[in-house]
């Protein structure tokens, strides 16, 4: 069989993995307490930790990271409620406009410090689930990956004699129309 341009050279009994990640059905006894996981101490603890290291500037509601830790002694066990009820509701991002090296301006959304905090809170408990499902190759936004490790394992690819490495940036295919 011949290969067309538009397709990757196919491969006799060697690949680097299934057509298909490796997934465990979705189990709903496992679900339900994935918000009572979110809220739950040691978690809250830890997205603390992270919404004040990578600091950021306030949102809408001008509350900085520092004053995070005392806005949650205060209000945290009413967040917890809204969060276990359903009834949180998010702040409106700040917009703020970045220039461009190139020129032009790249748009950005600052949540406020509360929302990320929620936020990152969420992510631990997902990311727990989740990221074992991901492929062995996939770097993007993942934990201890990096864009170094990614290129070096594409370069070990190429030397193993593979003819293709695919690099793809979703950004914009999610976007509006237009």
């Amino acid at each position: 069989m011949t290969e067309s341009s538009s397709e990757a050279p196919r491969t006799v009994g060697k690949g680097t993995e299934t057509p298909v990640a490796k997934r465990e059905s979705e189990n709903l006894a496992g679900t339900e307490r994935l918000m009572e996981e979110v809220c739950e101490w040691e978690n809250g603890k830890q997205a603390l930790q992270r919404v004040k290291a990578n600091k950021g500037s306030p949102g809408v509601d001008g509350m900085t990271v520092e004053q995070l830790p005392e806005h949650l002694k205060q209000h945290g066990l009413e967040i917890g409620r809204q969060l276990l009820s359903g009834t949180y509701q998010p702040q409106p991002v700040r917009r703020v406009e970045i220039p461009k090296p190139g020129g032009g301006v790249r748009q950005l959304g600052i949540p406020t410090v509360l929302d990320r905090f929620v936020q990152q809170a969420v992510l631990q408990v997902l990311q727990k689930r989740w990221d074992p499902t991901f492929s062995n190759h996939s770097h993007g936004f993942r934990p201890r990956r990096s864009a170094g490790q990614a290129v070096r394992q594409a370069q070990e690819h190429v030397a193993a004699g593979y003819r293709w490495v695919v690099d793809l940036d979703l950004e914009k295919f999610f976007g509006a129309p237009g």
